[in-house]
């Protein structure tokens, strides 16, 4: 009897957990050779997106459009990280090579 109470109650202890939504993380994307390498991400509010430099060129980023404008220096190496706290799209560009330089960030 002890057994099965123990096993409903880590049984119940199980399906709480899976209840619990998940924690913010942080998605990275690289920037190189005139390309975002995810040209489309979705995130939860609360996430940061970390771009990492690995081409050779020069290249920022900047958002164009979205609820909260943000730009980061241009560089060749390195990264730039950004925690978004407000839900909604935002279109991020490399303003060196725009129009072509594009990503979408989606913000749940």
């Amino acid at each position: 009897m002890k057994k099965l109470i123990a096993a409903g109650a880590a049984a119940a202890i199980a399906a709480g957990a899976l209840a619990i939504p998940a924690l913010a993380a942080t998605r990275t994307v690289s920037v190189k050779d005139n390309v975002f390498v995810a040209k489309s991400i979705t995130i939860r509010k609360g996430s940061t997106v970390r771009w990492v430099w690995k081409g050779s060129a020069p290249h920022n980023v900047t958002v164009t459009k979205g609820p909260v404008k943000f730009r980061s220096s241009t560089k060749v190496k390195g990264s730039y990280s950004k925690k978004l706290t407000r839900r909604g799209t935002y279109t991020i560009l490399c303003t060196i090579h725009a129009p072509g330089m594009k990503m979408t960030i989606h913000v749940k």
